[in-house]
């Protein structure tokens, strides 16, 4: 039998509990800051975290994934001068970042302010750098396997995070300003307690070169963009409907909750992606191509079977699921998240195809499969919210005119339809774009490593085998 303590230690277990306790904390912070705040504010703090991720894909995207895999492979001097030189690029992009955001603040300050994204301009520079060390440890513990140091820095951010929101709404009930201080003082408290450990490399930036900086930049030219597309894959839905002149911050709001829940969904492929990829990227080094092919097969395959009878057993309770979430107000949303679970079913098998591509050093080849899959998501998305929103509206128009239908109440159904359906449509966009990444991603790996597609399934069932053997012989 496999002892308590061995599962406890494993790096898939550990990295499971890392996101699956952080996400508990997160989903336990988000239900009480959507009862907390009015849905316009709720829809810009959406707005502020969205466009604050898409960013952070863009200055950390460059340097993630080759820390990653080349600190794997790297002796002690090697590691230094590359997390030393990850830290320098890290900081010079987030300046960069910073001004460019100042700037765009200061030319359009009056529109800004007006709109949804004032949150965003105002507090985005403050958020990135204190954020830095917290996210260059993140990065450097991860090629370590150091999940157990991960889930405490998170811990420290999210878990803190969401008492605070705990306390606010029983005796302060402060607006969105307070909370936005508090989630700057949380986060600059984890990043001060990575620094003054060394977890985030901050003593080995004077070992930092240009050679080793430009072997970063060099991979991370690939991976930077597809990382900022794979997030587009999602928040171009939420940019999209923020931008809508019908749908708004109230859009954002109703969508955002169908959203969270997909995003607990994802909590166990992100784990195992993130223990599988460095493995996968040292056997790719070691030249064991056969070891990467069956790490794939398994790990896409095992957890797509994992993961169809829970999208199962959600779509048939979706009411039950958004209602818990959102409250009452949010159940309309329910069909969204029923077409989200689809989506669910084939999230193992494109996730673990990007994570291959990157391992066998073929960035470039995951950079085209994500922008195909960005392209197809963004021309989708402007279609079904500014397209079918406006054919909505001209059928409407013709019908009070033909039929003299009269009053508000034709008007306001109408709107509710059609603000429903938009959103339900911008779900299904994402089904879309999710097989064509499946078909681009799978053919560019098949050149790669010459896979077989149906060991995907054959194997997967040999997923759980796997599982349990790495518990039994730590």
């Amino acid at each position: 039998m496999v002892s308590l303590s061995k599962i406890l230690k494993s790096n898939n277990v550990l990295s499971l509990a890392n996101n699956g306790l952080i996400a508990v904390f997160g989903l336990l912070g988000f239900m009480i800051l959507v009862r907390s705040l009015p849905t316009m504010d709720y829809g810009a703090w959406v707005l502020f975290l969205t466009a604050t991720n898409f960013l952070d894909m863009l200055r950390f995207g460059i340097t993630r994934t080759a820390i990653v895999r080349f600190l794997s492979g790297a002796n002690e001097e090697e590691g230094k001068r590359l997390i030393g030189s990850n830290y320098i690029i890290n900081l010079l992009s987030t300046a960069l970042l910073a001004v460019v955001t100042y700037l765009i603040y200061f030319l359009a300050k009056e529109s800004i302010d007006n709109s949804g994204y004032y949150l965003f301009f105002q507090w985005f520079p403050i958020v990135a750098f204190v954020t830095l060390p917290f996210n260059n440890a993140f990065s450097v513990l991860q090629a370590k396997l150091r999940f157990d140091l991960i889930l405490l820095l998170r811990m420290i951010t999210v878990g803190g995070f969401m008492l605070y929101l705990l306390v606010n709404m029983i005796f302060f009930k402060s607006d969105v300003v307070v909370i936005m201080i508090a989630y700057v003082i949380i986060n600059a408290a984890s990043s001060i307690f990575a620094s003054i450990l060394n977890w985030d490399g901050i003593k080995y930036v004077f070992k930092a070169t240009r050679k080793d900086s430009k072997v970063i930049l060099d991979f991370g030219k690939y991976t930077t963009g597809t990382l900022i597309g794979s997030n587009l894959l999602k928040s171009a839905d939420t940019f999209i409907i923020g931008l809508s002149p019908f749908l708004g911050t109230v859009g954002v709001a109703f969508y955002s909750i169908p959203m969270k829940l997909t995003e607990i969904i994802e909590i166990p492929l992100r784990s195992f992606a993130m223990t599988a990829f460095p493995e996968m990227s040292k056997a790719s080094i070691e030249g064991r191509v056969e070891d990467v092919k069956r790490s794939y097969y398994r790990n896409s395959g095992g957890l797509t079977l994992l993961i169809v009878p829970v999208m199962i057993f959600s779509f048939f309770f979706a009411e039950d699921f958004v209602t818990l979430i959102g409250g009452e107000q949010y159940a309309i949303t329910a069909n969204v998240f029923r077409i989200f679970c689809v989506y669910g079913m084939l999230l193992p098998l494109d996730r673990f195809t990007g994570v291959a591509l990157d391992a066998v050093n073929c960035p470039k080849q995951n950079f085209i499969k994500v922008v195909y899959m960005a392209a197809a998501n963004l021309i989708g998305d402007s279609l079904v919210v500014f397209g079918f929103y406006y054919f909505v509206a001209i059928f409407a128009s013709i019908k009070l005119v033909s039929f003299g239908v009269t009053g508000s109440s034709f008007w306001h159904s109408m709107i509710t339809y059609s603000t429903l359906t938009s959103l339900e449509l911008v779900a299904a966009v994402t089904i879309s774009f999710t097989l064509l990444g499946i078909y681009v991603g799978f053919k560019y790996l098949d050149d790669a490593i010459d896979l077989e597609f149906k060991k995907i399934f054959t194997e997967g069932l040999l997923f759980f085998k796997d599982f349990y053997f790495k518990l039994k012989n730590r």
